[in-house]
């Protein structure tokens, strides 16, 4: 079971400096340390996709009329997605983790949001954010998801980071010395993939990110 931090937790690391610090943990300068979210990955049905489709109109739609609010985007996008990939039903299992409130900083602006967690077998996070500010970036949601991410008891640990239009996946793990000399100073990393989006002229980013959550839960 993955220990939760606390509130005061989440709300105390508001920025990626206080992450690292209070955390203990740094960015990978390994560039083969995130290379699951990358090809080749698992393909789609021709049902998947057009399911994909579907999903992809409906939050535009939605939208459009200025009516998304983290509830809406776990009704007809993220629960849609998980139940089109099969992730409701064995061997997986979700789980309703934490909902919380958060601060980010932005210059001299905090800005406030709110996680919904849900976890996947343990060692994937889908971080659902509700913004109360236009241009909310899931990139300003990372220190409170490391927060998550820290306390796991199996790694690597992944996490999906969404607005519904974004998706920013991260990995965490840790790295510690060898058994033979003891096993200790175990060391936490992380590493981003790129950023996909629901906002493109053309085509389905939705694709590449089913794509990458299929790969993610056979790791």
């Amino acid at each position: 079971m993955i220990q939760m931090p606390t509130l005061g937790i989440t709300k105390a690391i508001t920025n990626l400096t206080e992450a690292h610090t209070k955390l203990v943990i740094s960015p990978s300068s390994d560039a083969n340390f995130f290379t699951e979210w990358k090809e080749p990955l698992p393909t789609l049905t021709d049902a998947e996709k057009a399911k994909l489709e579907l999903l992809k109109r409906r939050y535009i739609y939605y939208a459009d009329s200025s009516a998304i609010t983290e509830g809406t985007v776990n009704l007809i996008l993220l629960s849609p997605l998980l139940e089109t990939l099969g992730f409701f039903d064995p061997p997986y299992q979700i789980r309703n983790e934490k909902y919380v409130r958060f601060e980010i900083e932005d210059g001299d602006t905090q800005l406030e949001g709110l996680i919904d967690a849900l976890v996947i077998h343990d060692s994937l996070w889908l971080i659902v954010i509700e913004s109360k500010r236009y241009g909310f970036s899931v990139r300003q949601a990372i220190p409170p998801t490391l927060a998550y991410m820290v306390g796991a008891n199996t790694y690597p640990v992944f996490a999906l980071i969404t607005t519904g239009e974004d998706y920013l996946f991260v990995k965490c793990d840790r790295v510690g010395t060898p058994p033979e000399y003891g096993g200790l100073n175990d060391s936490a990393y992380y590493a981003l993939s790129d950023e996909f989006t629901l906002s493109t002229a053309e085509g389905n980013q939705l694709y590449t990110v089913a794509r990458i959550l299929k790969q993610l839960v056979s790791v």
